[in-house]
């Protein structure tokens, strides 16, 4: 599931303000948390560190109203650690938010 501008960018901005700072440094953290979950999901050998992630990839996304992210945390919820697929979906989530 590939990331698309749309209620993420929204929340960002309605947070920002018209700051354009602010939107720069809140869309770098956003991306840094993803990409520290990410990165715990890889690294997980075990059903409790693996939950833990996907549910705080799963409370980032509900945070800023990322849908698509929503849905991959889920599938994340779902898997079996180390499920290949869910991190590589979620890499690809993530590679295409930052080339935006």
């Amino acid at each position: 599931m590939a990331y698309e501008a749309g209620a993420l960018d929204a929340t960002l901005a309605a947070a920002a303000g018209e700051d354009p700072a602010l939107f720069a440094e809140l869309r770098g953290a956003f991306r840094e948390s993803l990409e520290r979950q990410i990165d715990l999901l890889r690294r997980a050998r075990c059903d409790g560190n693996w939950q833990v992630a996907a549910l705080r990839l799963k409370g980032l996304a509900a945070s800023f109203h990322a849908e698509p992210l929503l849905i991959l945390a889920e599938e994340a919820l779902d898997a079996a650690p180390g499920e290949p697929g869910v991190v590589r979906r979620l890499q690809g989530f993530l590679d295409d938010f930052s080339a935006v």
